[in-house]
């Protein structure tokens, strides 16, 4: 069944957090802005909207969280100083962030979960389907997510869901859905979530990763939606009350993805993918490659 609906064109990207993980980097530095390579994470995440064409780019932020403002916006100053230098090349790049895309912010104020922070874009959004990116995962240019699930809200109506399979052991890290296959391979109904189960309590090894192409419904679902896990507004579990209807709000569908994703979010993830991004660069990854080959090889003589 396919829906005839306006193309989606705005994104979300909730971007209020503390980062706790980091600290103490983090402490005057959001999370965000940390490096991955030679780019602030947060710049891979807006990129991948852009790429799936969606122009139109609103930051839930919140204290401390300038420097993300300051980073898509234009530094006449450090340009003007790139020019006079003949700099081209670092002359693009830094103009490259703030030519990305119509950029909009609004503070979420009093933390209250991810489902507050998507409740915040409402204004902004207004009564047609949107994307919602978290800043912890990247996904790999070159498996491209988003437009996959795009064409499947357009084909199905109702939320889409990004989801992976995972190592049993690790599933209650993430929320978790239970599922029915359809004609699609790579596309399942949603029948139920649960939000990071209790070890050997998950419906199945299908982990929620960051990517949503939500349905407006989802706003009055959330304002529905009581604390949850943490004492904080689960978007997961008003997407699960989305899961249980047939009605212009729901269903809930899954696209299962099988590409390259990066977590940010975790140091030791952090750090593994910025040596995978690094050594796949055109203009890095020859030496670092070599230099890494010298320094595996010297650990594991010791």
């Amino acid at each position: 069944m396919t829906h005839s609906r306006t193309r989606i064109s705005k994104a979300v990207i909730p971007a209020a957090g503390l980062g706790t993980r980091f600290l103490p980097a983090t402490k005057a530095t959001p999370k965000e802005m940390l490096p991955v390579v030679d780019k602030p994470a947060i710049q891979y995440v807006v990129e991948e909207a852009v790429s799936a064409h969606l122009s139109d780019v609103l930051m839930i932020t919140g204290r401390n969280k300038r420097p993300l403002e300051d980073h898509f916006d234009r530094n006449y100053e450090l340009e003007e100083t790139l020019t006079r230098k003949g700099d081209d090349s670092r002359l693009a790049r830094v103009r490259e962030s703030s030519d990305l895309a119509t950029m909009h912010y609004v503070r979420q104020g009093d933390p209250r979960g991810l489902g507050h922070a998507v409740l915040c874009a409402e204004p902004h959004v207004g009564d047609q389907p949107f994307a919602v990116l978290l800043g912890d995962d990247l996904i790999d240019p070159r498996d491209p997510l988003l437009p996959r699930m795009i064409d499947v809200q357009a084909r199905y109506g109702g939320s889409v869901i990004a989801l992976m399979e995972v190592a049993p052991e690790q599933i209650h890290l993430y929320g978790a859905a239970a599922i029915r296959h359809t004609d699609d391979a790579d596309v399942v109904r949603v029948t139920d979530l649960v939000e990071k189960p209790d070890i050997g309590q998950a419906p199945s090894h299908y982990a929620v990763i960051g990517r949503y192409v939500l349905d407006p419904a989802v706003f009055d679902a959330i304002k529905k939606t009581e604390p949850g896990r943490g004492g904080e507004i689960q978007l997961t579990d008003a997407l699960r009350e989305l899961s249980h209807r047939d009605d212009a709000g729901g269903p809930v569908h899954g696209v299962l993805f099988t590409g390259r994703r990066y977590d940010t979010g975790d140091r030791g993830d952090y750090l593994r993918a910025i040596v995978r991004l690094a050594c796949e660069r055109e203009d890095l990854g020859p030496d670092f490659r070599n230099w890494l080959r010298s320094y595996v090889t010297e650990e594991m003589q010791e």
